[in-house]
């Protein structure tokens, strides 16, 4: 992140600015599935790249008819802010030069933006989408990979397996995810979130060593939809540092507690009672949530 006085990405100050300063439109990104522009924000003589999704770029999905994907991208960094992780980039509802969307800190290299023609239309074919998917910050510092394919019936020791996957030929490979905690906390929290995409394209690692992941429109709904890239931990006991984040997360979903009460201002009553049912489930089983077996579990394709 450059600008905003080196605010992080996730905190507070960095809300704000997104919020306060003036939204500029750079370009469109033309690999996301909806409208998806590239922006800046300024302030105070200070500037942020920003991604901004304009509500009327938003093509209308058939299973998720309340509301719009925009509130629920910053539902899920309200819900990611009251657990401490800061997982999600600073997110805010905002008029804009297309109308209200959600406006969120650019993160990581900036994109390959086309200048011109960002006029979002009505929307495309597809599920929400964000820029860069499948380059989402991965090769940006010295870390290992967190995701890969190998032609193994079981992963090495450090990784954790999801599933096997079709590489073409006939041939099948097995698809891993580094058994590393930060991912382990995004796992909870898309289990909260109740996360229909979690792609290996929505993470997010500028250098530091911290992890972000974007991408969060198709979330909170009320029946399960969790698909995800990490289900590595499957059926396993949770951490003791999830259990208290958790446990933490449900006194602040309570009715009239101040993030109960900003949910209930982006998603319906149904879908914040789920996000409650999601999380006391959770502490009650004191795992990590197996697949359904109604709902395809792993999001295709995967990156």
């Amino acid at each position: 992140m450059s600008g905003g006085g080196g605010a992080e990405p996730a905190g507070e100050a960095t809300r704000t600015f997104l919020a306060e300063g003036t939204l500029t439109v750079r370009g469109r990104i033309r690999d996301a599935s909806n409208a998806v522009l590239y922006g800046v924000v300024e302030r105070g003589g200070e500037s942020l790249p920003c991604v901004y999704k304009p509500v009327r770029g938003e093509r209308p999905l058939w299973d998720f008819p309340d509301g719009n994907l925009a509130m629920r991208e910053v539902a899920a960094y309200e819900v990611s802010r009251a657990t401490g992780w800061d997982l999600i980039p600073a997110t805010v509802l905002r008029d804009g030069p297309y109308g209200e969307g959600m406006c969120q800190v650019w993160v990581g290299a900036l994109p390959d933006a086309e200048p011109g023609d960002a006029e979002p239309g009505d929307g495309e074919e597809g599920g929400d989408g964000e820029a860069g998917d499948g380059e989402a910050g991965d090769g940006e510092d010295e870390e290992e990979p967190l995701l890969a394919l190998v032609e193994a019936e079981e992963p090495e020791e450090g990784w954790k397996a999801v599933g096997f996957a079709d590489v073409g030929g006939g041939r099948t490979a097995l698809l891993v995810h580094a058994d590393d905690a930060r991912l382990r906390r995004l796992a909870v929290l898309d289990a909260v979130l109740n996360n229909g995409d979690r792609k290996g394209g929505h993470l997010l690692r500028p250098p530091g060593g911290r992890l972000y992941a974007i991408d969060h429109g198709v979330t909170f709904h009320v029946d399960d939809k969790l698909r995800t890239l990490l289900w590595g931990w499957a059926g396993e006991e949770l951490t003791a540092e999830a259990v208290e984040v958790l446990r933490g997360l449900s006194g602040a979903l309570a009715e009239g507690a101040p993030l109960a009460t900003r949910l209930a201002e982006l998603l319906t009553g149904p879908e914040v009672d789920a996000v409650r049912k999601r999380t006391e489930a959770m502490l009650s089983s004191g795992r990590h949530p197996l697949p359904s077996g109604d709902w395809p579990a792993i999001p295709w394709p995967p990156v």
